[in-house]
């Protein structure tokens, strides 16, 4: 790869109103009559749903049964935790069940007491189709993405696998231990050479979504440039947060019910404020640089101050684990020499600048706002483009998706056609020019 030259191309689709014209259709049906030949690895994150976190309790802090939606009942000890906070009398269950410890001797992160949390198939995409099997259209995530996929000729457990993910956790910079995160970046790396020698020795392509491609990233930086050369043929990122968003620090600040009615923000706040990979998304210096984020009546704060900002939001105890094990990773985005291909919504009115009044962060801010796909800035979608635009070795491209937002980019249907087609690209002529 050391004498690839370097692609740049910034593809930008208009918003899909004309379905009848997209651009890939054609390959995309044509290679539904081919047998595909590379094999290709989903991670399945996102900044805010998944489907395969279970809880555990023990006899100290009831189960729920979701399966009518009532308190506990003993014959059943694990639920579904992201139906608990859809449901408006349980967020407050929910918040206790879900809420993460910074233990500084051990400086890591763990469940709260008394809960255990596993996930669920991984290696396959089972786990990454609905939020909940019995509720599928009200909570398809990857479903639609899958099915895309298996009609070109992907095979679940054969040439198609999942990578499932608990989203509360991150990693940590170098020197600092992250038991959950660092297993999964094994987990990963075993999948993709299982992968690999079940096919042939083909390598794969890596599709991600949201922070998945944060952590595909560390993945690929965290192995020498042989085993990527070997294993991985391409990184498809889709939507990916590569310098955080502004949307975190309302998170952090004020609480974010994910859209869900009748659900008193402040209630999962706590909770939301514990989760070390909501701290890996708060936005960074290196892509938003001094541009005021947030404006009260006594301070004004950019990506350079959000320690101050953790302090005066009445969170302090979040500004250790912040600055020794989330700071200096966030600080780099290192090309790995893997082609990438950057899928990215734009067009959607996305959170850019937040102000509070004299009440403080426990009221929700008034918010001015930006491009982006609805959740992630577009400075941070782009991030790769400007940073990397000196890297000779490094291939990477730019799908501009309009008017499709950070989730329905999974479900669209011309925008799951610019993915599948991407993908097809990649089997043909694309991935052979830039060798």
């Amino acid at each position: 790869m050391g004498g690839q030259r370097r692609i740049k191309m910034d593809q930008t689709f208009p918003p899909f109103d004309n379905v009848s014209n997209s651009p890939l259709q054609s390959p995309r049906t044509d290679y539904k009559k081919r047998r595909h030949e590379q094999i290709d690895v989903q991670i399945g994150n996102s900044l805010h749903v998944h489907d395969v976190l279970h809880v555990s309790s023990n006899q100290q802090s009831p189960p729920f049964d979701l399966s009518t939606w009532k308190w506990w009942k003993p014959t059943r000890s694990q639920a579904n935790p992201w139906l608990q906070a859809l449901e408006p009398v349980l967020p407050l269950c929910f918040a206790d069940r879900m809420t993460l410890f910074y233990d500084k001797d051990l400086d890591d992160y763990r469940n709260a007491p008394g809960v255990e949390t596993r996930v669920l198939h991984f290696g396959s995409t089972q786990s990454l189709l609905y939020l909940d099997p019995n509720l599928k259209r009200a909570t398809a995530y990857m479903a639609p993405l899958v099915e895309s996929l298996e009609e070109i000729g992907y095979v679940n457990g054969e040439t198609l696998f999942g990578a499932p993910y608990d989203f509360r956790y991150g990693l940590a910079a170098e020197g600092h231990p992250s038991k959950v995160g660092s297993k999964f970046l094994q987990d990963l790396k075993d999948l993709v050479e299982k992968a690999s020698r079940n096919n042939g020795g083909k390598p794969v392509i890596i599709v991600s979504h949201s922070l998945g491609g944060l952590f595909v990233l560390q993945l690929l930086n965290k192995n020498p440039l042989s085993w990527r050369r070997k294993y991985i043929k391409h990184f498809v990122a889709i939507s990916a947060p590569w310098g955080g968003t502004v949307e975190q620090m309302t998170t952090f600040a004020s609480g974010y019910t994910l859209g869900v009615p009748f659900v008193d923000p402040l209630l999962v706040r706590e909770e939301q404020r514990t989760s070390e990979s909501n701290s890996w998304l708060l936005p960074t210096a290196k892509v938003f640089g001094e541009r005021k984020l947030v404006i009260t009546p006594n301070a004004t704060y950019s990506a350079h101050e959000i320690t101050q900002f953790l302090n005066d939001i009445g969170f302090s105890r979040g500004v250790y684990p912040y600055t020794t094990r989330i700071l200096p990773l966030t600080e780099q985005l290192i090309a790995p020499e893997v082609p990438i291909t950057c899928m990215v919504g734009s067009g959607v009115r996305t959170p850019e600048t937040l102000f509070y009044g004299e009440n403080g962060f426990d009221e929700q801010p008034d918010v001015v706002y930006g491009d982006g796909d609805g959740t992630v800035n577009m400075a941070s979608l782009l991030a790769l483009e400007k940073f990397w635009a000196e890297e000779k070795n490094q291939a990477l491209k730019i799908i501009r998706i309009g008017g499709i937002s950070h989730t329905s980019i999974l479900q669209n249907d011309s925008a799951l056609a610019e993915i599948t087609g991407e993908i097809y690209s990649i089997n043909s002529h694309v991935s052979r020019s830039v060798v």
